[in-house]
């Protein structure tokens, strides 16, 4: 330190000691989970905060700075949190942990991006490479990006499913009050367009104006098959 404040030439060589990194999380669980890297010699130097999704990589945060060279018993703290699935009650379990990381030896000899990474069994890591996951020399003990398990894409899927029922179901309802009392239905649907949708009567004298009757239970008729057809699709897709 006294050596940095002798002369500006030292000032600079000693302001290379660290570079500033890029810094990436990578989620290979199935838990919501965040993260922050802090120095453990030196809380202002930290970064990131953002939250990942199952099976997701975040995006890129800025910035940590790490040794140029490395050495070992490099440490980074990591607190990061996850969350468990949502409880009868509404509630979603939060859990949160801190953990002091060893930097592992750097790729190709210089300090690369810093990831974060969240295990398929919720431990942390922590890697510094400027190459990605699925690139060849990842050094990371998981090659390539998250892979989302099966049950976790059967879970997606069935969402996917159940939306996709709602609206074939909203639709079915909508026509069959179309057909019983289409008046009726046409006047909530003029009212509505006359405020929100007004291109979309145009060329109609009104909701009693057979021809408008005839155009929406066509289109009622065109969206019922629609979420037929799309929930066919979906319920063949899943895994």
């Amino acid at each position: 330190m006294v050596m940095c404040l002798l002369s500006l030439p030292a000032l600079v060589a000693c302001a290379k000691n660290t570079v500033p990194v890029s810094v990436h999380g990578v989620n290979y669980s199935g838990d919501d989970f965040s993260y922050v890297v802090i120095d453990p010699a030196n809380d202002k130097n930290a970064a990131g905060g953002e939250t990942i999704g199952p099976y997701a990589a975040g995006g890129t945060m800025c910035c940590y700075d790490l040794p140029t060279k490395w050495r070992s018993g490099i440490q980074i703290k990591v607190k990061a949190k996850h969350w468990l699935a949502e409880k009868a009650n509404g509630d979603i379990p939060e859990i949160a942990e801190t953990r002091l990381l060893d930097v592992p030896a750097y790729v190709d000899g210089k300090p690369g991006e810093l990831w974060v990474l969240r295990m398929a069994d919720g431990q942390l890591g922590i890697v510094s490479s400027d190459y990605q996951p699925d690139h060849a020399k990842w050094p990371g003990k998981i090659k390539g990006w998250p892979v989302p398990s099966l049950a976790y894409q059967r879970a997606q899927m069935d969402l996917h499913i159940q939306q996709e029922e709602g609206a074939v179901q909203l639709n079915e309802n909508f026509l069959r009050d179309m057909r019983k009392d289409p008046l009726v239905v046409a006047t909530r649907v003029w009212n509505y367009s006359t405020k929100r949708d007004p291109q979309s009567i145009a060329g109609f004298s009104g909701p009693e104006d057979k021809a408008y009757q005839a155009y929406l239970l066509k289109d009622f008729e065109a969206a019922y098959a629609r979420a037929q057809k799309n929930l066919k699709e979906l319920k063949e897709r899943r895994p």
